[in-house]
């Protein structure tokens, strides 16, 4: 591809091109040539309209659509040559396609703008990228799944915290993200239904008045319809703000789960193993297995969360329409998607995987009281005492098993009746974790029964 100056493509409005510094600055093909495909499909139906409105002529539209496919050709197999000097992929794909089918390509960018064109591929590359997030949350959530069934009744602490609170079972830990993931899936494809309007036509700021048929290009780009406004199509990044938005409450439910894989992999808990694929080995200590797939994704979450500031903190100022600083919108984006789509990934392989220690998770449930709620509950419920006050006798229990070094099912009856004489035999029913976690039967429970339908409704939802 021949190279070709700044002002040749400008026409005679300057007579001379950029220096080195204002070409640095000034060039995006760097980054945005990742949208090539977005901008060729663009192309494409912008020239199909433009014959269908009678604009240019058939064999001339014929002519760039075809032209394009070539382009798009040489760009996919990597013969294509970029050029800095012609600043950005659009500028680029349309020099190369002079050379390829002459004349004709001058007339494709009749009824537009590069503002409208850049808005359009852009919200083509996202929309293509929440598709993309849609389908590995959607396999992350089935990995969940399947580890809560086979977990349904295997019990754990729950923890606040990270203090030994209630028991809980395995399977209801993992339906939790369940919930968390399938919230950002909803965001995820709530910021599509809003973003799927097409800029294309908008042109500069005003529109154009070339009879253009905007629901034509809409249509065939896969939009709902066209954007409403002109200056608002071309002068607004809030599509991209939401992408980042949804990607940042993603990727802080991915750092929370990464955070206790970290801790539960440890020697201090062994509640699971981490496959090799997903681990590492130290340098000098042999024994050691770093949970580093895990730690990376907990770390990878700040370039995500910086994004969505560093963008927004480049929109916050700018009039309408168009202004150049928007061209610092993509690459904070671009490293976003890359990273979540990293971390999204690397949680399910390693969520796959995983194997829960079923003995270590079910000694560590017992530990630490876990069971002085049911103690209370059941002090209310058999004994019909105030809540306070059976809070007050739990407690007074709890010191004094604590005192023994023993846990609240190793105290005596006796023992019990010292507290409070009222206390029965029936009180060791509540005591164990099992009996414990069987009886939170209440909607969205623990129980196993509760965790069974929750995986069910899920593994319906998901197909």
């Amino acid at each position: 591809m021949t190279q070709k100056s700044s002002n040749q493509m400008w026409g005679g409005r300057f007579a001379a091109g950029p220096d080195a510094i204002m070409e640095a600055i000034n060039a995006s093909i760097g980054f945005d040539r990742r949208m090539a495909a977005q901008d060729i499909a663009g192309s494409r139906a912008h020239a199909a309209m433009l014959a269908a409105a009678g604009i240019v002529s058939d064999s001339d539209a014929e002519a760039m659509r075809e032209g394009l496919l070539t382009v798009l050709s040489e760009i996919e197999s990597g013969e294509f040559n970029f050029s800095t000097a012609l600043e950005d992929i659009h500028m680029n794909v349309e020099a190369r396609l002079k050379e390829v089918i002459g004349a004709p390509a001058g007339r494709l960018h009749t009824g537009r703008s590069r503002n409208d064109q850049v808005a359009t591929d852009f919200k083509l590359w996202v929309r293509d990228q929440l598709d993309a997030v849609d389908g590995a949350l959607q396999a992350l959530m089935r990995a969940l799944v399947s580890q809560a069934e086979a977990g349904a009744d295997w019990v754990m602490p729950g923890f606040t915290h990270l203090q030994t609170a209630q028991p809980v079972t395995w399977g209801h830990h993992m339906m939790a993200y369940v919930e968390m993931f399938g919230r950002d899936l909803g965001r995820v494809r709530d910021a599509r239904v809003r973003m799927n309007e097409c800029p294309l036509g908008a042109a500069a700021l005003a529109g154009t008045s070339f009879p253009i048929d905007r629901e034509m290009t809409a249509r065939d780009l896969g939009f709902d319809r066209p954007s409403a406004n002109s200056l608002d199509a071309v002068s607004d990044r809030d599509f991209a703000l939401e992408f980042l938005s949804a990607a940042s409450i993603c990727a802080m439910h991915l750092s929370r789960m990464a955070e206790e894989l970290v801790i539960w992999s440890s020697a201090q808990f062994r509640f699971v193993t981490l496959s090799d694929r997903f681990s590492t080995g130290s340098s000098i200590m042999p024994q050691k297995k770093n949970p580093d797939a895990a730690e990376l994704i907990r770390a990878k979450i700040g370039r995500i969360f910086g994004a969505n500031v560093a963008l927004m903190t480049v929109m916050k100022g700018l009039p309408l329409a168009y202004s150049k600083d928007m061209q610092e919108d993509k690459e904070q984006v671009f490293d976003a998607a890359d990273n979540l789509m990293l971390a999204l990934a690397a949680m399910e392989g390693m969520v796959k995987d995983m194997s829960a220690n079923r003995e270590s998770l079910e000694a560590a449930a017992g530990s630490g009281f876990s069971t002085a709620t049911d103690l209370a509950d059941w002090l209310v419920r058999v004994l019909d005492m105030p809540f306070r006050d059976a809070h007050h006798v739990t407690g007074a229990l709890v010191a004094m098993a604590e005192g023994k070094g023993v846990d609240l099912p190793d105290l005596s009856l006796a023992d019990m009746q010292s507290v409070h004489s009222d206390i029965t035999g029936d009180i060791f029913d509540v005591l164990g974790v099992h009996n414990s976690v069987a009886s939170r039967t209440s909607y969205g429970g623990t129980a196993p029964v509760r965790v069974r339908e929750q995986a069910a409704r899920w593994k319906e939802i998901l197909g």
